[in-house]
């Protein structure tokens, strides 16, 4: 029996738009209602919610009882977290603060299996491969790991083209908050000058090839991204849309 086939990674390959949900929030129940609410994917969030693999893998299986797909943002991208996110049987990767083509490659070898890269061989143990049941992951997970990373300073935006290009990175995925924060606008994040920038690199993105993502709100912006070629589309987050649901309920 092989890996499961990863739809987000195909239909992303296909330059199909995809559009999510942040899931800040823990618990299986809000991930079990974003699943079934029609959306494309849905993201668990281990940088800015909690990075517990033991309620991550809860969330999992939660997903895995609904249509759509789940995608796993881990904290940094290093080694031993990545390998922990895989094991828990996710099969696309958000990963953030990668600043230069080396270090996206090093995200890739992560990733991977040997020969092509250094993944530990625990999945035998682990939901990767049914505890064992999957006699085949090993030699069929390699095609069907989905690699996002994050561009997301003014270091990664100099080196875009070269971050695209690496071998075995699926899209790349535009942070606006910490990039504006990075360019001097912090207080401004819609201010026009950062997003001429970031326009011009989900174009750069989509010319290399490659899968290319944000997260904004309102029409407005999803429209203008849209229009520069953003395919796969965070249209908010569990936490902010409970917030805003739940302050306008309250008032008279």
């Amino acid at each position: 029996m092989a890996a499961p086939t990863n739809t987000l990674k195909a239909a992303l390959a296909r330059g199909e738009m995809q559009r999510g949900l942040w899931l800040n929030l823990p618990g299986m129940v809000t991930a079990e209602m974003a699943g079934r609410a029609g959306f494309d994917w849905c993201l668990i969030d281990g940088e800015h919610g909690p990075w517990d693999p033991t309620a991550i893998r809860a969330q999992l299986t939660a997903l895995a009882a609904t249509p759509t797909p789940a995608v796993v943002r881990v904290p940094v991208g290093e080694d031993w977290v990545l390998k922990q996110a895989l094991d828990l049987g996710v099969q696309t990767v958000l990963v953030p603060m990668v600043n230069s083509a080396e270090e996206a490659a090093a995200v890739v070898r992560a990733c991977r299996y040997p020969p092509e890269g250094i993944r530990g061989m625990g999945a035998m143990v682990a939901r990767a491969g049914a505890y064992g049941a999957t006699e085949d992951y090993a030699a069929t997970a390699n095609d069907e790991i989905c690699i996002l990373v994050q561009a997301e300073s003014r270091a990664a935006l100099k080196d875009i083209v070269a971050i695209t290009a690496v071998e075995g990175v699926d899209g790349v995925f535009i942070g606006p908050a910490d990039l504006g924060a990075d360019m001097g606008f912090r207080d401004d994040l819609g201010n026009e000058e950062l997003w001429r920038e970031i326009v011009e690199a989900i174009a750069i993105v989509r010319r290399g090839g490659k899968a290319a993502g944000i997260i904004v709100s309102g029409p407005e912006m999803e429209a203008r991204v849209t229009e520069a070629g953003v395919n796969f589309l965070g249209c908010g987050g569990d936490a902010g849309i409970l917030q805003a649901g739940l302050a306008a309920l309250a008032r008279p």
